[in-house]
């Protein structure tokens, strides 16, 4: 007998983190695992901190030099996340 409510077990997980609103927390410890693999070891060491709340990424990073750098290539770094991550998963990064 086969049944009629079979399912992609994917669709039903992604269907899952949309029903509790899981899939923010979801994206940013994806975020956090691939950090270094995303932007290298040299920033990965000196991020402190990391956080995402309402699409927008909290950064606090230890070196001035690298936050002042970090600071101005902003749209670099937010575009490869959501290309990484999730089409529309931040729309800000700010640096502290």
């Amino acid at each position: 007998m086969k049944r009629t409510n079979d399912r992609v077990l994917k669709d039903v997980i992604q269907e899952l983190l949309d029903t509790y609103h899981l899939r923010e927390k979801a994206n940013e410890i994806k975020l956090v695992q691939q950090w270094e693999q995303l932007f290298g070891k040299t920033i990965a060491k000196y991020t402190t901190k990391m956080f995402v709340s309402n699409k927008k990424l909290f950064l606090t990073i230890n070196s001035a030099p690298l936050r002042q750098e970090l600071f101005y290539s902003r749209d670099k770094m937010m575009s490869r996340i959501n290309e990484t991550i999730e089409g529309d998963f931040i729309r800000e990064v700010i640096i502290r």
